[in-house]
């Protein structure tokens, strides 16, 4: 991870345990108005010194402290001079740290749970008693020091929230980051301000000012290559990246035979009205679909559309002149989650793509990921403080192997033309409606599977489509949407009768989890 740009005043530093509450913390810091930093446990003292936090979240983590080669900190973060909160594995951690005993719980706690304040002031000011509160544990605080006091406590959990009487530690075992905790936001706000004396003046233009510092930091005098997708995160990280290095940014454009219907044209037209950098576009949808022929596996698709956009992209480099050292990506924070990265242990593996997933090893260039902490909405917030249109920064996500992974089966020239007509429609639909900001996600699937249907006097034996539908804020948890009746009768009426091909249309309605948004 990054140091903090010296120009962000107030920077909160999360160590990042495992949780997969983390990046959540992060973003509750951020709304509070406090820069906030994932950082390692293992990064040394002076390393976080040096970022001259105003505080500092020990998060929580799937490991117990009483585990042999448990993750861990430096005790000396104590002695730097600034507040720390620990919650749940991170108060378990700082509690034994300074003196107090951890162990199994006499009852695990997973879920809401009621909580009493005995202390209703610092970082309990203003917290009703007793409260709601969301628990997710199995060893707790059992013994604590007499240098501690307590500040709340649940029916089963005596010690759930403490405060150090010699240092500036406070330690709660529920998590206050979540929903689920209703007081949960004005208790971090009380750490921010009570504790850490955070003004919470910070704003997404200074997350943009500082990120073009670091981006001007890393590249130098050196050349960028980006590859522009026409998504939100792609032209929020291209624009981002030209407001730093202006000229040495060169995008490209891979026309890789799985986009939607004119989406080439449209790329090419909005890039031309808004960035301030070069465009080269590549038409390479012969290799791609080559590639595919006869590969069913999803995770085999992204993994070849992956490889074969790293060599289009060093192609690509060759003409761009010397000094190409550095590939800007538009990953995000649930892509690398997702994608089986973390500070302190490592996610489930649930998607390889060129973003994150199947890059090989000889890639020949060193990434530039100026979003690779934010969440899609933080990202749509960036490109309105960049001067972004509208039509760009409010985009639906498209996935990087394009309609590869929304043709259940293999991809073929044919299946790709049914499909993009079929999407076509659906989006079409969904906007007329003026449901398109009021979803997050909106495509369609074409199923391995031929269904029988009737169509004026004849019997049909053809293709069924997927219409898949989600709301969310984070796109690590999503819930489909309900889209009124009249809607959906529509699109599926025009998909059957102008879509030769087709003889079926169903509605996804799998939330994530369990299920994924995309169908591959």
């Amino acid at each position: 991870m990054t140091p903090a740009p010296t120009n962000v005043a107030e920077t909160i530093l999360v160590l990042d345990f495992g949780s997969q509450y983390a990046q959540l913390i992060a973003r509750r810091v951020r709304e509070a108005g406090a820069f906030s930093l994932l950082v390692s446990p293992s990064d040394p003292i002076e390393k976080l010194r040096a970022m001259r936090p105003k505080g500092i979240i020990l998060s929580g983590g799937p490991a117990s402290v009483t585990d042999r080669g448990a993750p861990t900190c430096d005790k000396a973060i104590f002695e730097l001079g600034v507040p720390v909160l620990g919650i749940c594995y991170g108060m378990q951690l700082g509690c034994s740290l300074l003196g107090s005993s951890v162990g199994k719980a006499p009852a695990r706690e997973y879920g809401r749970t009621r909580l009493d304040v005995k202390n209703a002031s610092g970082l309990m000011r203003n917290i009703a008693s007793p409260t709601t509160v969301w628990m997710s544990h199995g060893d707790q605080v059992n013994e604590l020091s007499k240098d501690f006091e307590i500040l709340a406590s649940t029916p089963s959990c005596p010690y759930a929230a403490v405060k150090h009487r010699g240092r500036d530690f406070w330690g709660v075992q529920f998590h206050p980051e979540v929903t689920h905790t209703p007081c949960g936001e004005d208790i971090l706000r009380n750490f921010l301000q009570e504790a850490c004396h955070c003004k919470g003046t910070w704003a997404m233009a200074d997350f943009m000012e500082s990120e073009v510092e670091r981006v001007r930091a890393q590249v130098g005098k050196d050349r960028v290559i980006c590859g522009l997708s026409g998504g939100v995160d792609s032209a929020v990280a291209a624009a981002l990246i030209a407001r730093a290095v202006h000229k040495q940014l060169t995008c490209i454009f891979v026309d890789n035979g799985l986009l939607r219907k004119n989406e080439r044209e449209l790329v090419e037209s909005a890039f031309r009205n808004h960035f301030d950098a070069e465009l080269r576009v590549v038409d390479a949808s012969d290799a791609f679909l080559s590639d595919l022929k006869g590969i069913e596996e999803p995770q085999e698709k992204r993994k070849r559309i992956g490889h074969r956009f790293i060599e289009v992209f060093k192609e690509a480099a060759k003409g761009v002149g010397p000094g190409v050292k550095f590939l800007a990506q538009g990953t995000l924070y649930p892509d690398r989650i997702e994608s089986g990265q973390s500070h302190a242990g490592t996610a489930a593996n649930i998607k390889l793509h060129h973003n994150v997933g199947g890059l090989p090893e000889d890639l020949g260039f060193e990434l530039v990921e100026p979003l690779r902490d934010l969440f899609k909405d933080e990202v749509r917030r960036l490109g309105e403080v960049l001067g972004l249109p509208p039509t760009l920064v409010w985009r639906h996500p498209f996935p990087g192997p394009g309609l590869a992974v929304r043709i259940i089966g293999e991809v073929t020239r044919e299946r790709l033309a049914l499909l993009r007509e079929c999407d076509h429609i659906l989006l079409e639909e969904i906007q007329a409606a003026n449901l398109y900001r009021s979803t997050s996600q909106v495509f369609a699937v074409l199923l391995p599977i031929r269904s029988v249907g009737v169509m004026g006097d004849g019997r049909t034996y053809d293709s069924v489509v997927g219409l898949r539908a989600v709301e969310t804020t984070d796109f690590m948890t999503a819930d489909f949407c309900r889209l009124p009746w009249e809607v959906l009768a529509r699109v599926s009426s025009r998909i059957v009768n102008e879509v030769r091909g087709v003889s079926r249309v169903v509605y996804d309605v799998t939330t994530k989890p369990p299920a994924t948004i995309e169908w591959e």
